[in-house]
């Protein structure tokens, strides 16, 4: 996220224009001047000749500005195919056959009858398995290198596959597998091209697919620029030196606190003891391995001031009490303690529901130690609080599984004094849900919401769940985002069920090609969502239960539950298919005709296209 604009950081708005921008961007990353000096987003890149129709662009292309200096790079990402086979599933190529198998070697056959290719052209990415599905994701290998942009996904339900996704390539030419570039030229490549330093993360070999007809052989490369807040992984053509694709990985005890499901200080501090689940957190929030801390750290969250991770606020008194009193006309330097304190608390928060959920360690959620639960560990999520390197924002970077999550949390100057935004539960919420979108869109890479489109379903699933922790009844409501750090909405139009409010639809994408536009809509058609399974379902205060059966906890379980069905880089579409099955799996498909009925009611209906027309079609028997 961004809280007001990619990469913005200080400065009154000089236009009307400029102001909108401003108010839709809470959800990507950088400074204010450099999206003035080039409109600057981050992520993937490529190469392309011909103009395509802007509808189709969205879904597999993507133009960002990068760098200091702007430089312009085009990403492209192969259409994905993505089929859904509801709640019966269709029998995989090796239970036909009688062979007992595993869920990898289940998925790997059925990929190699559906996309007739040979077994050597698979490489498992990654897999897990939750309580209702096992899913394996796999990439195309040409001459026993991956290609990075060519993935694969498949469901299983024991001896069906529920759904699978793919993006493979059949390109007429490929680059030869011995690189001429050495890897150092690479770096240094790199290095120039997107205005930073190499972190030292291992660098990798691996094919890129320019467009459908064109490989090449690629060195990856991870560069960060810690000024600028940005964080790219970069492919540089092994043979020619080009840039052929950036990925971003940013996307704009007792605590006294604001409660989880409260918004701001204006509602109120709260002194909470022992708020941790001990089912997601059994060691607590102060213990990774042997190690026990008594300050902002500890095994799912790091937070601290600004730009220093030694800057942590330690206990206030006894063994783990963190009471600082709020003073609210204070200054946020004034404010520093309570601030770093909340910080930790929603970070944690998160991460405990959202292993309710199905976030654990074998799904690449955030953790510096998995304690012997499988997954990659050293991958907490580190929260900048006051971060000195931007203002009116807020962003989240996450790199693949094993690398940790990085938020960075600015104060805003639309009041006097300034304001938090760690004060403000909703940012810190949003931000998170980055990190659980990229990590489980494409099995824990973080690089699968990278086309325009994808983008935006990014933003929007931030957005729908910060307003689903501050639901508090059944009760249908509006939702505004940001109103804290802003004193308004910090988007359009507020989240509510009246069109006359709230009046996007899937058509208006149409016109809105921007990330953070395209999430409004996104988010939209989940607060319909959330709103028709609490009127059927009810709602329930106790939001840790994954076991129950209220509306609010349906929703949150077809939230992750889809993310994992969906193919990268997914359309509107293919992520609406991904919910309905996700129902089916869970469910039965108790819930399709409700689904249907919220996502027709935005135009995401039965006859809805990527051409971005409008349909309130509902399939047959609903």
């Amino acid at each position: 996220m961004t809280a007001v604009g990619d990469n913005e950081s200080t400065g009154a708005p000089r236009s009307s224009q400029l102001l909108r921008s401003l108010q839709r961007s809470l959800t990507c990353p950088m400074a204010f001047v450099a999206k003035l000096a080039a409109i600057a987003l981050l992520i993937a890149q490529g190469a392309i000749a011909a103009p395509w129709d802007a509808s189709v662009r969205q879904t597999t292309h993507r133009v960002r500005s990068v760098g200091t200096k702007g430089a312009q790079f085009q990403s492209y990402h192969p259409e994905p195919v993505f089929e859904t086979y509801g709640v019966e599933g269709i029998v995989h190529p090796l239970a036909k056959r009688g062979l007992a198998s595993t869920s990898e070697e289940a998925a790997k056959a059925f990929l190699e009858e559906k996309l007739g290719v040979k077994p050597d052209a698979l490489a498992r990415k990654s897999g897990h398995a939750s309580e209702v599905v096992a899913t394996e994701y796999f990439r195309q290998k040409i001459n026993n290198i991956p290609v990075a942009n060519a993935v694969a996904n498949v469901a299983l339900k024991g001896e069906r596959v529920v759904s699978f996704g793919a993006s493979f390539v059949k390109p007429k030419s490929v680059a030869d597998a011995a690189p001429k570039l050495t890897k150092e030229d690479a770096i240094a490549k790199a290095e120039a091209a997107v205005g930073g330093k190499y972190n030292n993360w291992p660098t990798a070999l691996e094919y890129f697919a320019k467009d459908s007809d064109h490989v090449v052989l690629t060195h990856v490369v991870q560069v960060q620029n810690d000024e600028t807040q940005e964080w790219y992984e970069a492919f540089v053509d092994a043979n020619s030196g080009e840039i052929v694709n950036v990925v971003s990985f940013v996307a704009d005890a007792s605590y006294r606190v604001v409660p989880f499901t409260s918004q701001a200080p204006t509602d109120g501090f709260q002194t909470l003891t022992d708020p941790q689940d001990t089912t997601s957190s059994p060691n607590g929030w102060h213990q990774y391995g042997t190690t026990t801390t008594t300050s902002t750290s500890g095994n799912n969250v790091l937070a601290y001031k600004s730009s220093s991770s030694t800057g942590t606020t330690a206990q206030s008194s006894g063994t783990n009490n963190y009471v600082y009193t709020f003073n609210s006309a204070g200054t946020p330097a004034a404010n520093k303690d309570p601030a770093t304190v909340n910080a930790f608390y929603v970070g944690n928060m998160m991460h405990d529901l959202l292993y309710r959920y199905g976030f654990t360690e074998t799904a690449y959620n955030f953790q510096r130690n998995n304690n012997g639960k499988g997954g990659a560990q050293n991958d907490h999520v580190l929260i900048s609080v006051q971060d000195s390197s931007g203002s009116n924002n807020a962003n989240f970077a996450t790199p693949a599984d094993g690398q940790s999550g990085q938020m960075r949390m600015f104060t805003w100057t639309f009041t006097s004094p300034n304001r938090d935004g760690a004060l403000e539960n909703d940012i810190v919420v949003h931000e998170y849900t980055h990190g659980l979108t990229n990590r489980l869109t494409g099995g824990g890479t973080g690089r699968c919401l990278q086309t325009t489109e994808a983008g935006g379903m990014g933003e929007g699933w931030s957005d729908a769940l910060a307003d689903w922790t501050e639901w508090n009844s059944a009760a249908d409501r509006d939702f505004t985002l940001g109103s804290y750090v802003y004193l308004k909405n910090i988007r359009d139009y507020p989240y509510s069920t009246s069109k006359t409010t709230n009046p996007l639809t899937y058509g208006t994408l149409r016109t809105r090609t921007e990330v953070h536009d395209a999430g409004e809509v996104w988010a939209t058609i989940w607060h319909e969502i959330f709103a028709a399974l609490h009127a059927k379902h009810g709602y329930s205060a106790d939001k840790n239960n994954a076991a129950g059966t209220a509306g609010n906890i349906v929703g949150l379980h077809l939230l992750v539950d889809a993310l994992q069905l969906q193919p990268c880089n997914p359309t509107f579409i293919a992520a609406r298919n991904a919910i309905i099955q996700a129902d089916a799996n869970r469910y039965g498909g108790a819930n399709k005709c409700l689904l249907w009925t919220a996502f027709a009611k935005r135009g995401l209906g039965n006859g809805a296209t990527t051409t971005k027309t409008d349909s309130t079609t509902l399939p047959s028997g609903c």
